[in-house]
């Protein structure tokens, strides 16, 4: 299930957009699941990226497309932003949001399709990659697990170390063992999570990681640790 939110105040457009989205379905043997907002505030409001394509129209009442994708690509980066617009002044501000394109009002369905098969091109190249919800200072962060290079514990919370920043969210560690063990992260330590795509090496009592950091390895948790780190690169 492919889901779809189409932000459009015009509803005539947004029955439009349903429609091709349905056709297409028919067409392809896709299932969509379709959400209809009116303006850009009623998406980012309490955002959890829950959407895999958004069609954004830009000019609305309270906040307009173009800020809404701005919000969004703060918590979630990627969900495909199409925009849905009257004019072509925009197009080259989506690309601050790296939005896949855009469509001009009257929306024809050939160009509506070409655009969504891309869509959905990268959508399902995304499937394939795996992703983690956290709550972090109450928005709802959707995380690349690529992009994570080990999980701390910190009392009752757990910091996620990224290759682009830190986030702290609430535990217990044991939580993320249980979601990760399976999928390339390995524990070495009672406070570490590690992923191995990481590990340039281990010696002794310590783990390093590719980016520099160095991490303890416990007795307890070595053979195991090894283990893992054979088993992910073979």
């Amino acid at each position: 299930m492919i889901n779809i939110c189409i932000v459009e105040d015009e509803v005539a457009q947004a029955d439009l957009l349903r429609n091709y989205i349905q056709t297409y379905g028919n067409k392809t043997g896709k299932q969509f699941a379709i959400t209809h907002f009116t303006d850009g505030i009623d998406l980012v409001d309490e955002y959890r990226a829950q959407f895999d394509i958004i069609l954004l129209d830009i000019q609305m009442k309270h906040l307009d497309g173009m800020v809404a994708a701005e919000k969004i690509r703060k918590v979630d980066a990627d969900v495909v932003i199409i925009f849905i617009t009257s004019t072509v002044r925009y197009a080259v501000q989506g690309y601050a949001v790296d939005a896949l394109g855009y469509v001009l009002k009257p929306v024809p369905y050939l160009q509506f399709e070409q655009l969504f098969d891309k869509a959905i091109s990268r959508v399902m190249a995304k499937k394939q990659k795996l992703y983690i919800k956290v709550s972090v200072d109450e928005k709802q962060l959707k995380l690349d697990c690529d992009n994570i290079y080990y999980i701390e514990s910190q009392r009752n919370n757990v910091q996620i170390h990224c290759a682009d920043d830190d986030y702290v969210t609430a535990g217990p560690l044991k939580k993320f063992e249980e979601m990760l063990g399976s999928h390339g992260f390995s524990k070495c330590h009672n406070a570490y999570i590690v992923n191995l795509s990481y590990v340039e090496g281990v010696r002794k009592e310590e783990v390093l990681l590719t980016n520099g950091i160095v991490l303890p390895i416990s007795r307890a948790r070595k053979k195991e640790f090894m283990m893992a780190l054979t088993e992910d690169i073979l």
